[in-house]
């Protein structure tokens, strides 16, 4: 049986622009679905691991543009709620000559910010393995805040193990709260995913082996640091492992660390050594910045494996 991974939290519609200029000249866009937690969940399920995404949305067609979008993915979206008061987030991504990304998020009173524990079938919750959460949830409203911190609560109690990306968000709330917040949910994953940047505010480090010691002597079980275009480094009992990036043609990073949480905890699942965890992270995250939008360069599992293997005969 395969293993069931539940993705809890916002997903929006993004508009990618057509030209590299700013958004004021640009004259057609087309539309894709975006959300830290729904892209892993895509990811994961190319890759042949059941998943499912949780969420809400509002009840209008950006709403079901993205269950529409997620469910062919293979994602299974029968938890997702629909609200009649708030809407579907949207934003817009801007690209400079240089290749260079910005975003512009429109979600302020989003149907997502209204999340709460309530709208959350605990049984359906039970069934998984793996609960995949990301610090973006906590910054949207006081009620997703604690809806996390439930979320990891109830986890703990019923044995579900916990994956977690601080992903934080500047744009969402300052650094101290977000400190303050993701430093003790950081601390409690059994999977830490971050960046060099997010190891720096919470933990007072950015160098990957001290991230890594530290998470490992608070109980995290297996570590992630990923480190850009310098690639990543894992961690867990068995050793620190530095892991080098997929040689790729980058058109938009966006995108790229939820790739290498999807191709990690797939590792994850499948008990494979921590550096195989590793490698496959990085070729799902080189694959996503090879392409436009989040996921549509993601891989199926054939083809997966068949790239893995050239990558793994490269470090041998």
């Amino acid at each position: 049986m395969k293993s069931r991974v539940v993705a809890i939290g916002e997903s929006l519609v993004a508009f990618i622009p057509n030209a590299h200029t700013k958004l004021r000249y640009v004259q057609q866009f087309s539309k894709v679905v975006v959300g830290a937690e729904s892209n892993v969940a895509v990811g994961l399920a190319k890759l042949g691991i059941e998943s499912s995404w949780v969420s809400k949305v509002g009840n209008d067609e950006f709403g079901q543009f993205i269950i529409r979008e997620l469910r062919a993915e293979g994602v299974d979206t029968s938890q997702v709620k629909l609200s009649n008061d708030n809407p579907t987030a949207i934003m817009f991504k801007q690209f400079s000559a240089n290749l260079d990304s910005s975003v512009f998020y429109y979600r302020n009173g989003s149907a997502a910010s209204t999340l709460a524990l309530a709208d959350i079938d605990l049984e359906y919750l039970r069934q998984a393995k793996l609960l995949h959460l990301s610090g973006i949830t906590p910054a949207l409203s006081d009620s997703c805040k604690q809806t996390v911190i439930e979320l990891f609560r109830f986890a703990k109690q019923e044995g579900i193990l916990i994956s977690f990306d601080p992903n934080i968000r500047r744009k969402l709330w300052s650094e101290e709260e977000a400190k303050k917040t993701l430093k003790p949910l950081l601390l409690a994953s059994d999977i830490a995913l971050l960046g060099e940047d997010e190891g720096e505010l919470l933990l007072g480090t950015s160098d990957a082996q001290q991230i890594s010691k530290l998470l490992l002597a608070s109980g995290v079980r297996s570590v992630g640091v990923k480190q850009g275009s310098r690639g990543s480094s894992v961690a867990d009992a068995s050793g620190f492992y530095q892991i080098d990036p997929y040689p790729v043609k980058v058109v938009d990073t966006i995108g790229a660390g939820d790739a290498f949480n999807a191709g990690f905890l797939t590792g994850f699942l499948e008990g494979k050594p921590i550096k195989e965890c590793g490698l496959m992270g990085s070729l799902m995250g080189g694959l996503a910045v090879s392409s436009y939008g989040d996921t549509e360069g993601l891989p199926d599992r054939s083809t997966f494996d068949r790239l893995l293997a050239q990558k793994e005969e490269i470090h041998r």
